[in-house]
């Protein structure tokens, strides 16, 4: 019993940012309010508060728990056993391909989604983008080493520049395929990807 009463006030806490991920995913930040969240957690109005001082403050959390998880999910894709890390890049964006389109995301693509918006609305919210995609894109340059230490792939620049340059092309493609409502940005992207690192084309 005590266990339960224990961990009750991180799942209400998870479950708000939750439930605010996969709806400001849909919508943006600016169009969701609280009321909508907190009915949705089913949760009053004192429990938010307890757990966040404002709606801007919520934000940070929300996206630093959505790094938090996305950079899990890079670690693991960048350690697959048994393939090469020019493999382990590929499966990486095409896994961006799938969570990113303009389809309903789940709340997988909310970085995509929000960071436009809040980055001139919050300094938390972002500062709070800032480290996670700083967190993105050292995994990338880390990776990039290692492919060409190994000989899976090389580059013609730094594997610093290479990371930000592949992390920008694919945010950019991931907005184009929202305008455009085609899948045809992230096909651009992969080839061109594949070109960076000097991989035969698929």
């Amino acid at each position: 019993m005590s266990t339960a009463t224990t961990s009750q006030p991180v799942d209400v806490r998870e479950n708000i940012i939750a439930t605010g991920q996969r709806i400001m995913a849909g919508k943006g930040f600016s169009a969701v309010g609280l009321n909508e969240i907190l009915t949705g957690a089913g949760v009053p109005k004192g429990s938010f508060y307890h757990y966040f001082g404002s709606k801007d403050a919520f934000g940070e959390a929300l996206l630093d728990s959505y790094f938090d998880d996305y950079l899990a999910e890079i670690d693991a894709t960048l350690a697959q056993p048994g393939l090469t890390m020019a493999q382990r890049l590929m499966n990486y964006w095409q896994a961006w391909q799938q969570a990113q389109s303009f389809f309903d995301c789940q709340g997988k693509c909310l970085a995509v989604k929000l960071a436009a918006e809040v980055a001139d609305l919050s300094e938390a919210m972002r500062l709070a983008l800032k480290r996670g995609t700083s967190g993105i894109v050292t995994r990338l340059a880390r990776a990039i080493e290692a492919g060409v230490a190994e000989g899976s792939l090389s580059i013609d620049d730094d594997a610093d520049s290479t990371a930000h340059s592949l992390y920008q092309l694919w945010l950019g493609a991931s907005v184009m395929v929202k305008i455009g409502r085609t899948m045809e940005p992230f096909e651009t992207a992969l080839s061109t990807t594949r070109r960076i690192l000097h991989l035969p084309p698929d």
